[in-house]
């Protein structure tokens, strides 16, 4: 598979994760200029910036994750 198109699957994948648990994070993307390193790095993905509330829904979602 592509990388690019693997970052863009992992990042739906992510999306679809997160939306389950009622979390949106707005600014969830690929990071275009990880695209453009000259280096042999996979592309990174971009959380961007949430709120408090958004934040605390992903905390709750990752801890109840984890005792399971």
């Amino acid at each position: 598979m592509n990388p690019h198109h693997e970052t863009d699957a992992c990042v739906e994948d992510l999306r679809a994760a997160l939306e389950a648990n009622g979390i949106t994070l707005p600014s969830l993307g690929v990071d275009l200029p990880s695209f453009a390193s000259t280096l042999p790095t996979r592309p990174l993905i971009a959380l961007g910036n949430c709120n408090q509330a958004t934040a605390r829904a992903l905390v709750d979602a990752l801890r109840k994750a984890a005792v399971q």
